[in-house]
C-alpha cells in the first residue's frame, strides 16, 4: 500500500539524494545546451523573451501547475458534483456504493487492478453495487514530477467520451506491461498515455480525447479530485477500500488483493 502521510513525512535520505542528484544534472544538462547556443545568443533570447527551450525540459504543456489551479474548471460529461469530483460507474441506482481510493502511480493499485478489477467489472455488470472512484496525486509530492496528476487529467478526457471508456483506459493504465515504477515519471508524458490509450476502442483514433489531453482541458479538475481525496482523513494510502462506507481488508490491515479474498470480505460486509 502506497502510504500517504509515511511517504511525506518520512523519505530516506538516500531518496532525497537521489532526487537532488537528478536535479543538479537536469540543471547542468541545461546549463550546457544554452553555452552551446554562445553566450551572445542566450542573452539575447533570455531578452526577447523566449522561454520555448525551458518549457521543453520542463516536459510538457503546463510543467506549472501552480498556474493550472488558476485556470477556469473544466468538468468531464459523466461526472457529478458541483466541481464534477463525483465519479460513479455503474448504475446509479445500485443499493451499494463500493468506494475505490487509488493514485495512478501506485504499484499495489496496479497489481490490485490486475487481479480483482475484472471481478468488480462482474459485480457491477451484475449490480451489486456501483464503484466511486477517489482518484489522489500525493505520490507526485512524494516523488516529484507531474505523472499522477497528468494520468488523472488524462482519465478525465475518457470519462468525457463515456463512463466505458474511463474503466477500460484506468485498466490499461494499471496494466502490468504499461504501469511505470511510482518513482518514475512517465505518466508525465502525454505521448506515453496516449499510447496507451490505443489499446482502449473507444480512445483510438479518438481527436478529441487526443487533444484534450494534450491541451490539458481537464487539468484543473483533476486538481479539484486530487483535493477532495485529501479530505478523507481515514484513507492514509492507496489502495483503499470500502463497502458503504465500511473499510475491506483480510485482516484488519490489509486490502484484500486475490479474487477470492475480495468476494469473501465483500459479501461478508455486505451481509453485516
Amino acid at each position: 500500500m502506497s502510504k500517504r502521510n509515511n511517504w511525506e513525512n518520512k523519505q530516506s535520505a538516500r531518496e532525497r539524494l537521489r532526487a537532488e542528484r537528478e536535479q543538479q544534472a537536469k540543471k547542468e544538462k541545461t546549463r550546457r545546451q544554452l553555452v552551446v547556443g554562445g553566450a551572445v545568443a542566450a542573452v539575447l533570447a533570455v531578452a526577447a523573451g523566449i522561454v520555448v527551450a525551458v518549457t521543453q525540459l520542463g516536459g510538457g504543456k503546463d510543467s506549472d501547475w501552480a498556474a493550472v489551479a488558476k485556470k477556469e474548471l473544466v468538468k468531464p460529461a459523466n461526472t457529478a458534483g458541483d466541481k464534477g469530483t463525483e465519479i460513479v460507474i455503474g448504475d446509479k441506482k445500485a443499493k451499494h456504493t463500493l468506494d475505490l481510493y487509488q493514485d495512478m502511480r501506485c504499484p499495489i493499485c496496479s497489481v490490485f487492478e490486475q487481479n480483482v478489477g475484472g471481478t468488480i467489472d462482474k459485480d457491477v455488470k451484475d449490480g451489486k453495487y456501483k464503484v466511486s472512484y477517489h482518484v489522489a496525486t500525493f505520490l507526485d509530492r512524494n516523488f516529484g514530477g507531474d505523472g499522477s496528476k497528468n494520468a488523472l487529467s488524462a482519465l478525465g478526457s475518457a470519462l468525457n467520451v463515456g463512463p466505458e471508456a474511463f474503466s477500460a483506459y484506468n485498466k490499461a493504465l494499471y496494466a502490468k506491461a504499461n504501469h511505470p515504477q511510482e518513482t518514475k515519471d512517465d505518466y508525465a508524458k502525454d505521448d506515453v498515455l496516449l499510447k496507451i490509450a490505443n489499446e482502449v476502442p473507444a480512445l483510438k483514433d479518438n481527436a478529441e480525447f487526443r487533444k484534450n489531453v494534450e491541451d490539458g482541458t481537464f487539468d484543473k479538475w483533476a486538481l479539484e479530485v486530487s483535493a477532495e481525496f485529501d479530505k478523507a482523513k481515514d484513507v492514509t494510502g492507496t489502495p483503499t477500500l470500502k463497502i458503504d462506507g465500511k473499510k475491506l481488508t483480510t485482516d484488519g490491515k490489509n486490502v484484500p488483493i486475490t479474487p477470492d479474498q475480495y468476494t469473501k470480505v465483500v459479501d461478508a460486509a455486505l451481509k453485516s
